[in-house]
């Protein structure tokens, strides 16, 4: 949300001492926050693009792996921050019309969206740790996609299996030794995955810390229709983070699922 903000003195205790206006202020803060949105646009770029690129080098591989997570969590996901894009574009509203409480609660509102965001993501990361899905070896019991790693259920995360799987809409004509391979493949599929979805869950935590430090603000009475320039801002980091997912989300979970081969 964007409107004209008005400058109409040139002592507001918001006015740096650099600037000869509240507009040249805006102007230049706004200019600042695209420049370096910018910058985090060709840093997930380059991040997708790799995704994509390996994608095709071992597409059966990255399709038994996106099979292997869960739709309905990144759904719910997908719920929830677009509901905390919208409590975020009101409280930018709420400030500019200089409504204090609603700011608070609206601030507040997307706060807790995007701490549920984060809780989902903990409850998926937890899963895969559980299925000795976490790549390298470094973290818990080590990746082990082909023959999983229960005592108890041997086929909690035994990826090999699901591929010749009809239940998981596999093809049970495929070769045990080829699924095995598939299945050992999608170690890549598990590192993008965890790299991209942390990444973006480390800019959310960011996030919160951002809003933290605007609702202590607007508590205080700090912005209203003269200055709410870094309620403005920050929605715009918040959204371009939502923005993110909406393209993580289809990449990882939702292209060509259930299509084994090898």
């Amino acid at each position: 949300m964007s409107t004209s903000q008005t400058t109409t003195t040139e002592h507001h205790p918001a006015l740096a001492h650099q600037f000869d206006s509240m507009e040249q202020q805006q102007d230049a803060s706004t200019f600042g926050m695209w420049v370096f949105l910018l910058t985090e646009i060709m840093m997930f770029g380059g991040l997708f693009t790799a995704y994509l690129i390996y994608r095709l080098k071992y597409y059966p591989a990255f399709v038994a792996g996106s099979t292997s997570i869960s739709v309905g969590w990144g759904f719910a996901n997908t719920l929830v921050l677009i509901g905390s894009s919208f409590t975020m574009a009101m409280a930018v509203w709420a400030a500019q019309k200089g409504y204090r409480k609603s700011q608070v609660w609206l601030l507040l509102a997307t706060m807790v969206l995007g701490a549920a965001f984060l809780g989902v993501k903990a409850k998926e990361y937890y899963d895969k740790w559980d299925e000795c899905h976490i790549p390298g070896h470094v973290i818990g019991k080590g990746f082990n996609t082909w023959g999983g790693c229960s005592v108890t259920n041997k086929s909690l995360g035994n990826i090999a299996e699901e591929i010749r799987d009809p239940k998981h809409h596999g093809n049970p004509n495929i070769p045990e030794g080829a699924a095995e391979q598939t299945a050992r493949q999608t170690e890549i599929f598990f590192s993008f995955y965890f790299a991209m979805t942390g990444l973006h869950a480390f800019h959310m935590v960011i996030g919160l810390g951002l809003l933290t430090w605007l609702l202590l603000r607007a508590r205080g009475g700090e912005f209203g229709p003269s200055y709410y320039t870094p309620v403005e801002l920050g929605g715009l980091y918040w959204h371009f983070v939502d923005i993110v997912w909406i393209f993580l989300f289809p990449l990882l979970y939702l292209i060509s699922r259930h299509q084994h081969g090898v």
